[in-house]
């Protein structure tokens, strides 16, 4: 199974947390796009298995035209064994949802949306300088649960000075619609983006730790009791809703990712393209594909294996350590994960190291704690 990722680099306008790459002059959309559709004649080749999944990110794709977006699924359709089968995501903003637009995404052969909200709250969505306001984000979430049965909204929780009663109000609102899907990330503080400024120069509070630990707290406790399954760390899914791009990428399956800053991995070897727009188009122009390469040691494999793996709800399977390397790298996993699981922060059960509840907010630690420098050392 792989999975086809384009990633439009054009925003209406920039998010204070946002370090994706991404443009908010649009002159050039058409030019970009023409030059994905080229990208991918190109690169078509490195996929050696048929597409699960196309997925659509960025940036904001939902300034794409209908158009646009049916020519891209259309050349990904040739890369697909069963095209009727293919989980087609389109990541769209509240302020560019209308009953029309959902049925034109739906005519371009879209069968599932993430809304990106991040929050139902006005002094959040300030605080993040996001295009809509609370009401757009309410009524987009109504009409996309009207027309599409699988879809996904994205939350962000721990936004300084947010009042916890704002973040259990978040998920009551989604509550009453019952999404299948829901994407909830902390608020972090990226280098060189524009909270990161504001943060430094001291116009914005600093993020809150402990605040945010207590709202992913109430969040998996929540979704627990709405059914919700958290099989990684920031994605939750009713029965049969998993997300099929989002599992690959846990599975460490392969993927190509098209257009400007784009990354792809094939299962030794991981690319991205340069994240610039007019550079992007002028190499692919000249028939240059503007690509970084690097080939995985198997001690960045092993380390990537543990970070996505203890990410998820399955786990870490030693076994499959073992297969993938070698027993005495099992052997000295388990010996490392010894005083996580004296602690109580993870759990050895039949073979598989999972974080407990109690750890899960500190899992990236935890794995970090469980890195090698030295295969066998």
């Amino acid at each position: 199974m792989a999975g086809l990722y384009y990633h439009i680099p054009f925003c209406k306008q920039a998010c204070h947390y946002c370090d994706f790459h991404f443009s908010t002059q649009l002159k050039s959309k058409g030019k970009i796009i023409s030059a994905m559709l080229e990208e991918l004649d190109l690169r078509a080749h490195e996929l050696s298995v048929p597409i699960r999944s196309i997925y659509f990110g960025g940036g904001t794709p939902s300034i794409l035209s209908p158009e646009e977006i049916a020519g891209l699924i259309e050349r990904g359709l040739a890369l697909a064994s069963d095209p009727s089968s293919l989980e087609i995501t389109l990541e769209v903003n509240p302020d560019d949802v209308t009953p029309d637009r959902i049925n034109s995404w739906k005519k371009a052969g879209i069968n599932r949306l993430s809304l990106g909200v991040q929050s139902f709250d006005a002094r959040d969505l300030k605080f993040m300088n996001r295009a809509h306001n609370e009401e757009q984000a309410h009524q987009a979430l109504i009409w996309v649960a009207r027309q599409f049965d699988n879809y996904s909204v994205d939350l962000i929780y721990g936004i300084p000075e947010q009042d916890e009663d704002s973040w259990r109000n978040n998920l009551s609102i989604v509550q009453e619609i019952n999404p299948p899907h829901l994407s909830c990330y902390a608020l972090t503080r990226e280098p060189g983006t524009a909270m990161d400024h504001f943060m430094h120069k001291g116009v914005m509070s600093e993020i809150d730790e402990d605040q945010a630990q207590r709202e992913h707290q109430y969040l998996t406790n929540w979704a627990q009791e709405q059914g919700y399954v958290n099989y990684e760390f920031s994605n939750f899914a009713l029965p049969g809703f998993k997300s099929v791009n989002n599992s690959a990428y846990w599975q460490g399956l392969p993927y190509l990712g098209i257009g400007p800053s784009a990354h792809s991995f094939d299962g030794t070897t991981r690319s991205w393209n340069i994240a610039n727009n007019p550079l992007y188009a002028k190499a692919i122009e000249e028939g240059r594909l503007p690509i970084t390469r690097e080939s995985l040691t198997p001690i960045d494999r092993y380390n990537e294996y543990v970070m996505t793996q203890l990410r998820t709800d399955s786990g870490i399977n030693l076994n499959k350590v073992a297969d993938l390397f070698d027993v005495k790298t099992r052997e000295n996993l388990l010996k490392m994960a010894a005083r996580h699981i004296d602690r109580g922060l993870i759990v050895f059960d039949q073979e598989h190291l999972r974080v407990s509840a109690q750890g899960k907010f500190l899992t990236d630690g935890i794995a970090s704690d469980l890195f090698l420098v030295n295969l066998g050392s």
